[in-house]
């Protein structure tokens, strides 16, 4: 007589949102919450607010390059949204890696047209930069299951 082991089916888990990765310490979860508010307030205030309000060293710079106001305009836009954005749990590390993208880009202007000047500011703050987007990855995975929840068609809504 032989022994028959009754057949199981395994059914695939559906696809779940995990749960946002902890920074072990409380010190560490300080420091990570303290640099994103100082580069939220550095973007938005220091860096952002001079080109939306045209302050005369941004607009020479813009012009310095050939972008005038209307590149002036966009980027202070995009530092003020990006650091207000930094500020936000669901939005803080979408923001960083955006930022990484600005600093990557001013770096290079910075270095070809501007010849040099402040060439240290952008790499310096990609690393602080880095370390918000890598620690705040669950809040992207959050925000993409959020999004897709909301383009589901109304049928299949939970």
């Amino acid at each position: 007589m032989s022994a028959t082991v009754p057949a199981t089916t395994s059914v695939p888990a559906a696809p779940s949102v995990t749960a946002a990765p902890r920074l072990r310490t409380r010190g560490a979860r300080v420091t990570l919450r303290t640099l994103q508010v100082l580069l939220g307030v550095f973007f938005a205030v220091a860096s952002g607010a001079p080109k939306l309000i045209a302050h005369p060293t941004a607009v020479e710079s813009f012009d310095k390059l050939g972008w005038g106001a209307p590149g002036m305009y966009t980027i202070g836009a995009l530092e003020v949204l990006g650091g207000i954005a930094l500020l936000l749990p669901l939005l803080s590390s979408v923001a960083a890696t955006a930022f990484i993208g600005l600093m990557t880009g001013a770096f290079v202007v910075s270095v070809t047209a501007l010849g040099g000047e402040n060439a240290a500011t952008p790499p310096i703050l990609i690393l602080p930069l880095a370390w918000i987007a890598w620690a705040r990855r669950g809040e992207t995975t959050e925000l993409i299951a959020r999004l897709r929840r909301r383009g589901a068609p109304a049928e299949i809504r939970p």
